[in-house]
């Protein structure tokens, strides 16, 4: 994450008026929330991003998180999937300590899909694929019919069938995260964690996947994703999470929670809330910044000669 060097002014604090940041209380044990992190203290070698942050991922639903670059979206998605250790606190799945239990366990209750994946040199996207069975395998259990489906269907849903005896090297960037969401998928994890899923992608497959992943939501799977487009947020969220500077600042279904303040306050963006035309919840429209108004600006920018 990198800091900016700039001598802006930072946006001041959320106003109580336009929507709820007080602090939830502790959850208690159990919360009935399969994912929660309590009094969490996270942060990279001497740098603390969050400190004292509480957070519950509500089930059956697809949550989505927001925020401005480095505000702690994905430092806190890779504590919920216990990439990070946080130096305080703790994170529960299912209500037991994470940190205890056996990578094999978590790996069979939660799907992740980092920010950056490296594939090991030479590998097919089949391959690849299928190595999101290996929770599933032991000493008892090898590959089997129920394991081959899998991979047939995580393909299918991402549109990767085609490319499944290429090589991960061979592909482009969009190709190869779609590549990686379908191993993902290849786990059939209950929780599925998606740490900016839409990178590298052009628009249709952006929405080609983010609907695969409300697909997947109603048939009841729990989503969590960081993602950057807040009308994306707006329209596949059911639950939103919007963090500044390490803080959750306010959280709840996007029609309750996605306001003009809000925006203002979390991005510093001046804009609109109005109504999706199309599936009739929130949409952001920034407005425009100030335009040139002196006519010898415009006639310089139509007649390169007067810069000369």
């Amino acid at each position: 994450m990198t800091t900016s060097t700039t001598d802006t002014a930072a946006p001041a604090p959320p106003t109580t008026a336009a929507y709820d940041t007080t602090k939830p209380s502790e959850p208690e044990a159990p919360t009935g929330a399969p994912l929660v992190g309590r009094d969490l203290t996270i942060g990279y070698d001497r740098r603390v991003i969050s400190v004292g942050l509480d957070v519950e991922i509500p089930a059956g639903e697809f949550t989505v998180i927001v925020g401005p670059n480095a505000c702690g979206k994905s430092t806190l998605l890779r504590a919920l999937s216990r990439l990070l250790q946080p130096r305080n606190g703790q994170v529960l799945l299912d209500g037991r300590d994470i940190a205890r239990l056996r990578s094999k366990d978590v790996a069979k209750r939660l799907g992740l899909l980092p920010q950056s994946s490296i594939a090991p040199e030479g590998i097919s996207v089949a391959d690849l694929v299928a190595r999101g069975r290996n929770p599933h395998q032991g000493l008892f259990r090898q590959w089997t019919s129920t394991d081959e489906q899998a991979v047939t269907d995580a393909l299918a849903a991402t549109n990767t069938v085609d490319l499944a005896d290429r090589l991960v090297d061979e592909l482009s960037g969009g190709q190869r995260q779609r590549v990686w969401v379908a191993m993902a998928l290849a786990q059939q994890t209950e929780l599925l964690l998606l740490d900016e899923p839409t990178s590298f992608l052009d628009v249709a497959h952006q929405v080609e996947l983010l609907e695969l992943f409300g697909h997947l939501n109603h048939q009841g799977r729990t989503i969590v994703a960081v993602l950057h487009d807040l009308n994306q947020a707006c329209r596949y969220g059911t639950h939103v999470i919007a963090m500044r500077e390490g803080e959750i600042v306010a959280e709840g279904r996007p029609e309750q929670i996605i306001t003009a303040d809000l925006v203002s306050d979390v991005f510093g963006l001046d804009a609109v809330v109005i109504e999706d035309p199309v599936e009739g919840g929130p949409m952001v429209v920034p407005r425009r910044g100030p335009r040139p108004t002196r006519p010898d600006d415009h006639s310089a920018l139509a007649n390169p000669a007067h810069l000369r």
